[in-house]
């Protein structure tokens, strides 16, 4: 054993050598929010004053402005065991998952400052609320930006991500029970130098006390991480974080549950409201993006603060592979911690194939602990992605998953589709 270890270790850094760099950035970009999304370049000499090269920008004296939006429409049917059948019903369905709206722009000070707003149809609780919406300012003397406003807490790679530029049609379940927006302050740092990034942030639910997402009067987060591999925005790249949450529980009383990553489907996994006061969440994660292919890993434990109900845990994670057989690469930015949107070099609107992507998850998430019998819920999906250009996606999705709840273990079979627009 010791012998494999010595022959293991030399081999490991021969491989990850030829990557690791002095962590210099050399892909700037203008960062429009948190979640990946970028300000482009105006063309200055091609591009008449006032104008920028793309219909949806423009350059006003104050500051510039960006429209732009999208649309989620998708289908789900299902193929269940007898014992499934049992558990719970299922219908296949369309589904309009949601529909947005967002304006953004950079004040034209010497200082850094951006502003966003967005609203949102929210298909699968049929309401409208605020997306991502607030004003970020650099602050080099810091080695950081901080935003204010509603946006993403911070927890978690995957959960920070845009919802439109992830992998998969949904998030892995462990991360349901983080809000998907909270409102507050984030203060984002990164050094090149190092290699190492973080965020941290305060958030009250002053704005959204009544919307569905918000489920904690108070939050504290924060995540760091370090890029042992990494130079720029397309090279290759090695994150290494973790993630902290403690947030104080809305009126004492919390309800955790989550879809089977279906969201036409039923929630599968539901621990019903019970007592709790407070909960700690902590999560590791780990990707390793290397040209078209990308490893990706996170795990989770969201404890929760309720004497009455044997302080109960819950577990969960995610782990996939996914290979681009186009060849395109899904940049990573390093002042945020994330990866953004694929940019497809041949789109079929142009004669070409679009971006071809193949990835394959599995996922379980295990709300039975302490007094709580919530249900265990795995996945295995494979899912084939077709960027038809930067703006049109399609999904297709398989999924074979098993429930195991009240003594009852049974699997069922997910078929999915989802068509995005955006712009």
């Amino acid at each position: 054993m010791k012998g494999r270890r010595r022959l293991f270790c030399p081999l490991l850094l021969g491989f990850l050598l030829p990557f690791i760099s002095s962590g210099q950035d050399t892909t700037k970009v203008k960062l429009n929010g948190t979640e990946g999304e970028v300000f482009r370049d105006k063309q200055t000499d091609t591009v008449p004053k006032g104008k920028y090269a793309h219909w949806n920008e423009f350059d006003g004296p104050l500051t510039t402005l960006k429209f732009g939006g999208g649309f989620l429409y998708e289908y789900a049917a299902y193929s269940q065991d007898d014992v499934s059948k049992q558990q719970i019903d299922l219908e296949p369905d369309f589904k309009m998952r949601d529909f947005r709206v967002t304006m953004s722009g950079k004040f034209k000070f010497d200082r850094d400052v951006s502003w966003k707003i967005g609203i949102m149809y929210d298909g699968s609780t049929s309401s409208w609320f605020m997306r991502e919406s607030g004003l970020m300012f650099g602050l080099p003397e810091i080695s950081g930006k901080v935003f204010v406003g509603r946006t993403k807490e911070g927890y978690s790679l995957n959960k920070v991500m845009n919802g439109y530029s992830i992998w998969f049609m949904e998030r892995d379940m462990a991360i349901d029970i983080i809000p998907i927006l909270a409102d507050g302050i984030k203060y984002l740092g990164y050094l090149p130098k190092q290699r190492l990034l973080w965020n941290v942030g305060y958030f009250g639910d002053w704005l959204s006390h009544n919307q569905s997402f918000s489920t904690y009067s108070s939050t504290i987060a924060a995540r760091v991480a370090f890029l042992p591999v990494y130079s720029s925005a397309f090279k290759p790249v090695l994150h290494v974080g973790v993630s902290f949450r403690h947030g104080v529980v809305e009126d004492g009383a919390l309800l955790v549950r989550s879809r089977p990553e279906a969201n036409p489907a039923p929630y599968f996994i539901d621990t019903k409201k019970f007592s709790v006061k407070s909960s700690d969440h902590f999560g590791g994660e780990l990707y390793y993006r290397n040209g078209p292919f990308i490893f990706g890993t996170e795990w989770n434990s969201h404890m929760m603060n309720s004497p009455e109900n044997d302080n109960p845990v819950f577990t969960g994670g995610e782990v996939f592979i996914g290979y681009t057989f186009t060849g395109e690469v899904k940049p990573y930015f390093a002042e945020l911690g994330i990866f953004s949107f694929i940019k497809v070099k041949r789109p079929v609107f142009k004669g070409g194939p679009g971006a071809w992507e193949l990835v394959v998850r599995y996922s379980k998430l295990d709300l039975d602990d302490g007094k709580i019998s919530g249900g265990t819920f795995w996945r295995i999906t494979p899912n084939l992605n077709w960027y038809m250009s930067d703006n049109v996606h399609f999904f297709l999705t398989y999924g074979y998953g098993k429930l195991n709840r009240y003594g009852l273990e049974g699997a069922t079979q997910f078929f999915q589709t989802r068509i995005l627009f955006m712009l």
